[in-house]
């Protein structure tokens, strides 16, 4: 897989306007993956919704991933979600320690989201943030890590001189999709 380095993660309730016009905006700024999050849709709104986010990153060949098993041909799990049979082609899990790190790699997912980095609001009741150093010593023990949770532009270079694939990002990047600029920029650093 061509693994893209930034990854926009949805959540409605954060975002600028209408999800689909947030995305296209950041698509327009050089995002090339989203997973569509939004666990609280029921199955249609949200296989309307994807629909919707598709017609948006296909013409750039973006990829579309899924929250959940049921999701298609790229799906992310939470972390204590079972494995999907059959396998899509494409599997993530989120993590938050050793093991479900651990657990990921034996799973043969192809990248995991190692979370919360940093203090944020959106990831409560995971535990206290794991900082650059934290990240350092759990990414090694996994597939492939993004770094998820209070990741602004500036923490970029450290993470991926951390062992960091890349990074995820939502609140900043639903709040004002142009920022994924600065984001690619730090990547390509």
């Amino acid at each position: 897989m061509n693994r893209p380095r930034l990854v926009v993660v949805t959540d409605r309730t954060q975002a600028a306007g209408p999800l689909p016009g947030v995305v296209a905006e950041a698509v327009a700024a050089g995002a090339r993956a989203v997973l569509l999050r939004d666990r609280d849709l029921t199955g249609g709104e949200r296989a309307a919704l994807a629909v919707e986010l598709r017609a948006v990153l296909d013409p750039v060949g973006g990829l579309l991933v899924t929250a959940g098993g049921d999701g298609g041909a790229a799906v992310h799990l939470a972390a204590a979600e079972p494995f999907p049979e059959p396998r899509p082609a494409l599997v993530g899990r989120s993590c938050h320690s050793a093991a479900e790190l651990t657990r990921a790699r034996a799973e043969g997912c192809d990248w995991a989201f190692l979370s919360p980095v940093f203090p944020t609001a959106s990831k409560p009741g995971y535990g206290p943030a794991l900082g650059v150093d934290g990240f350092a010593a759990l990414a090694p023990l996994g597939p492939p890590a993004y770094a998820l949770g209070g990741v602004g532009p500036d923490d970029v270079p450290a993470l991926l001189a951390a062992g960091a694939a890349g990074v995820a990002v939502m609140g900043p990047v639903m709040r004002d999709p142009s920022v994924v600029r600065a984001y690619l920029a730090a990547l390509d650093g």
